[in-house]
C-alpha cells in the first residue's frame, strides 16, 4: 500500500503548509501546483506546466469542431483520461457538463498524481500491464 500513498513535503516550520500553499478555485486549476514551483518533481518545470494547460485548451478546442457531438451539452458525462500527465485535458473541459477521472500509469516515469490533486481535480493510477494467454502448441 505505501508505494500507491502519494507524501507530502516535508516541513521545516509549524506555519509551514506541507506541499505549499494552494490557490483557491477555480484559480487552483490554471494556477503552477506547488509541487511544480517548488522543483520536488524532477523534470517539470513551470513553463513545461503552462505549455500543457494551453495546449489542452487549444486540442479541446479543436476537438468541438471536428466532433459535433462533443460540443453538444449533455452527450458526453464521464470521460477517461488514460495518460493525465498534469490534468490539462480534465482543465481544458471544466466549463463543459463533463466530469473526467485522470489516471496516471503506475509505470510513469514521474508521478504526477499530485499534480492533479493539487488542481483541484480527481485522479487515481492505473497498471494497464496485460498478461496475454500463452500460445500452446
Amino acid at each position: 500500500m505505501e508505494t500507491c500513498l502519494t507524501p507530502l513535503p516535508e516541513v521545516n516550520e509549524v506555519s509551514e503548509v506541507s506541499g505549499g500553499r494552494l490557490s483557491n478555485w477555480p484559480e487552483r486549476l490554471t494556477s503552477v501546483p506547488p509541487r511544480i514551483s517548488s522543483g520536488s518533481l524532477k523534470g517539470i518545470t513551470v513553463d513545461m506546466f503552462k505549455e500543457d494547460t494551453e495546449l489542452w485548451k487549444k486540442r479541446v478546442a479543436y476537438y468541438k469542431t471536428l466532433d459535433y457531438q462533443l460540443a453538444e451539452r449533455g452527450r458526453y458525462r464521464n470521460l477517461l483520461d488514460m495518460n493525465a500527465y498534469l490534468g490539462g485535458f480534465a482543465a481544458a473541459l471544466i466549463d463543459d457538463p463533463v466530469w473526467v477521472m485522470n489516471t496516471v500509469p503506475v509505470e510513469a516515469e514521474v508521478n504526477t498524481l499530485g499534480v492533479i490533486y493539487e488542481r483541484g481535480l480527481i485522479g487515481t493510477y492505473q497498471n494497464w500491464y496485460v498478461i496475454l494467454p500463452s500460445a500452446k502448441g
